[in-house]
């Protein structure tokens, strides 16, 4: 037979009472800006090239930077794990907006190009992305988004340490 004690039901009463709600947090106002940005620029996105995803124009613009990078080396920047990337690449590929080949340095990478299609995709884009940033930061001074980079590097800091 267990004995409860009244305080600990107490306390444990008064801590939950106190626990905010999911909604009421930075975390789901981060999470829902960043849910509501996506959803805006997928739609100007798609009013120009309408067989692309955010995701699939964020990896052709990783792939143009950094043509060296691997396949694991993108994904990472990209927040995609190895199976989704894979996916995504088999797609991009059908799509004929890259092609993958062996690399001859290393036999167990693919080496990664952007096809000339991906490339004039890359050139239709990076308008769009200009647009879709400028519309998101209306109002915005510098100094607060300076001010914001800063408060979320120390979020991320504290939740990788």
């Amino acid at each position: 037979m267990h004995i409860i004690d009244i305080s600990t039901i107490i306390v444990s009463n008064i801590l939950f009472m106190n626990l905010k709600s999911p909604s009421e947090t930075i975390f789901y106002t981060i999470e829902s800006t960043i849910k509501e940005y996506r959803k805006s620029s997928q739609k100007q996105l798609s009013s120009e090239v309408s067989d692309m995803t955010i995701d699939q124009g964020m990896i052709l613009a990783f792939l143009d930077k950094y043509p060296d990078k691997t396949q694991k080396e993108i994904a990472a920047m990209a927040f995609k794990d190895n199976a989704s990337m894979t996916r995504m690449l088999d797609l991009m590929e059908k799509k004929n907006y890259l092609k993958r080949s062996i690399n001859e340095e290393n036999r167990r990478r693919y080496k990664i190009e952007i096809t000339t299609k991906g490339k004039q995709v890359l050139k239709t884009l990076a308008p769009i992305i200009i647009d879709n940033r400028n519309n998101a930061l209306q109002g915005i001074s510098e100094e607060e988004i300076v001010q914001l980079e800063s408060i979320l590097k120390k979020i991320k800091s504290n939740c990788t340490a």
